[in-house]
């Protein structure tokens, strides 16, 4: 009878496996999303990417627009700090011209005028321009601008800046304007 009894059993269970397994797939297919469903999410999503997508496109067009900003105040204020540094070189010239014009004591105006180019030679040494060596120095055309030879009085000298007529200057590595030379031939 116990054999009968499992027998029947059995049969219950294979009986409800497949109503089991129908709802489950059934479930399935109502988890699903249907294709009105999906075109709705994907429409959803390409609309969340199109608007951060235009986000995105703001904000770099904010970011290329201030940039300009910043680029043309750089252009028109950068030279300002320079140009502050300067005044009191100007205030000294300003004042050696009201000596000159008083009459003063020619020693006194010479020691004044000295004393304000040594201090514009330190307010260019301060921004890293310093004057080019060229009398005596090999003939260098990227420091060096010819504006005559002249026949070198020793054999030495041939090839060799014999006089400098307009001092040259360098800002760091950069020519800011060549020296005017004469060249030994």
């Amino acid at each position: 009878m116990s054999k009968k009894k499992n027998n029947t059993k059995q049969e219950k269970q294979a009986k409800q496996e497949p109503a089991v397994e129908s709802q489950q797939n059934a479930q399935a297919e109502a988890q699903q999303p249907t294709a009105e469903e999906r075109i709705a999410e994907l429409e959803a999503a390409l609309e969340k990417e199109k608007s951060q997508y235009l986000f995105l496109m703001a904000d770099f067009e904010n970011f290329r627009k201030r940039t300009l900003k910043e680029k043309a105040d750089l252009l028109k204020y950068g030279g300002e700090s320079a140009m502050r540094d300067l005044l009191p070189v100007v205030d000294d010239f300003e004042r050696a011209i009201d000596a000159i014009g008083k009459g003063g004591d020619i020693d006194s105006l010479k020691e004044g005028v000295e004393l304000i180019y040594n201090k514009f030679v330190k307010y260019l040494e301060r921004n890293k321009v310093v004057p080019i060596e060229s009398t005596g120095k090999d003939f260098d055309d990227n420091l060096h601008e010819a504006i005559t030879t002249f026949p070198a009085p020793d054999e030495s000298l041939k090839g060799k800046v014999i006089d400098t007529t307009t001092k040259g200057y360098m800002i760091d590595d950069k020519v800011l304007r060549h020296a005017k030379v004469v060249v030994g031939q």
